[in-house]
């Protein structure tokens, strides 16, 4: 009798280094959903944390596998069948207690990316 469970079995079946991949993968496939500008932003963070967290403590790559496993389940989740278009936000905002117990370098990383991604709002408002 072969019989496994979802979690349990993607562990049997896949090395640590192949589920990592295939997060990043799918990661960058939802992505493809976003606009021009958000995919690209999406992207480049996608790959700079991936980089950065290469050589982790196997307890530091289990947190950082589950959160960015619960980010692909909720983007997929937002951007359903159809993509932006139709979907109404995308994302999820932070807790006050998701801010407290961000360290000094994330909550910098943090106001890099908004810095980012408000960037091309600012433009706009600007040309206009």
């Amino acid at each position: 009798r072969y019989q496994m469970g979802g979690r349990k079995a993607a562990q049997q079946v896949f090395t640590h280094t192949q589920r990592v991949r295939i997060l990043y993968k799918t990661v960058l496939k939802l992505h493809r959903g976003f606009p021009m500008e958000l995919q690209a932003l999406g992207d480049q963070y996608t790959k700079d944390e991936f980089r950065r967290h290469k050589d982790a403590t196997p307890e530091q790559a289990q947190i950082f596998m589950k959160e960015w496993t619960s980010y692909a389940i909720t983007i997929a989740k937002q951007l359903g069948i159809r993509g932006t278009h139709q979907s109404k936000s995308i994302g999820k905002s932070f807790t006050e207690d998701d801010l407290e117990t961000f360290n000094a370098e994330q909550i910098y990383q943090l106001f890099e990316l908004h810095e980012a991604a408000t960037k091309p709002e600012l433009q706009e408002a600007q040309d206009k």
